[in-house]
């Protein structure tokens, strides 16, 4: 039996990570906020520590709190004594501007950019991991993960939100948008393997492969009957896709199964709702 120990155990990944552990046979300590002081505080074997922290569709409104989630309790957690390792979940949205997504790539950043908070003080938590000498602190940067329980603070938990209580869809970006989604069990069995024994110091977790959004209108279209489509002028947004080479050589091709997942798991929040 392994111990983890899960830092911002009451979101959606970080419940999702100590659910799949415990099932795993793992012993797992869940941290949720009001737990936090204590746990930063102490001294206790923690084992693997998996920090799933953060703020994201609230960021631009509270930028102070951003900063505290992002670097300040990193910071305090690296200087905590008992740890196995440190696994801190960035994003892959640090390559919104990047001309490649390699994890030793460049990274562009405009702070007077309006939303750049995010990545900046995301940024600031991986260099504070990577410039410590211990090699069992890693990072591991997100995709668009889906699945089950995501908010509706994410793009897909938007859509399925206003689907399910009007059969419609108004998307505030353009069609030919596009991003990596990654699902909730794939992206929770990595961050697993990860922790206890990843080679790298940084990783992609992501599938390598863009889904746009005119596919995924069609996709909820054609199995829900809902119509979706995007507000006149809506801009296009396309991130670049990014580069699985790591995760893929050390742990395995990820699954791409946004377009097969979304219909069934749009249809079952529906239920959830109606019950």
């Amino acid at each position: 039996m392994t111990r983890f120990t899960i830092l911002g155990a009451g979101g959606f990944i970080g419940r999702a990570l100590a659910h799949h552990l415990r099932i795993a046979g793992h012993e797992v300590l869940p941290v949720a906020r009001d737990g936090l002081a204590a746990f930063l505080a102490g001294r206790f074997p923690a084992g693997h520590v998996i920090n799933c922290i953060g703020l994201t569709g609230d960021f631009r409104s509270r930028p102070r709190d951003t900063a505290e989630a992002h670097v300040g309790v990193v910071a305090r957690a690296l200087a905590r004594e008992g740890m196995a390792s440190f696994l801190l979940l960035s994003s892959t949205r640090l390559y919104a501007r990047a001309d490649t997504t390699r994890e030793d790539s460049p990274v562009q950043i405009s702070p007077g950019a309006p939303g750049e908070l995010y990545a900046i003080t995301k940024l600031a938590g991986e260099a504070l991991c990577l410039s410590d000498p211990r090699a069992e602190i890693r990072v591991a940067r997100l995709s668009n993960v889906y699945g089950a329980g995501m908010g509706e603070d994410c793009f897909l938990g938007q859509v399925i939100a206003e689907g399910r209580a009007t059969g419609a869809v108004a998307l505030r970006q353009g069609l030919l948008s596009c991003k990596d989604y990654i699902a909730i069990d794939d992206t929770i069995a990595l961050l697993g393997r990860i922790a206890v024994g990843g080679r790298e110091r940084l990783y992609n977790v992501a599938t390598g492969h863009n889904t746009t959004h005119d596919a995924i209108a069609a996709a909820l279209a054609r199995s829900l009957g809902w119509r979706v489509g995007a507000i006149e002028g809506a801009a296009v947004q396309r991130f670049p896709r990014i580069d699985i080479t790591r995760i893929k050589n050390e742990f395995g091709m990820p699954r791409c199964g946004v377009l097969d997942d979304l219909p069934a798991l749009a249809a079952g929040q529906r239920q959830e709702v109606a019950c």
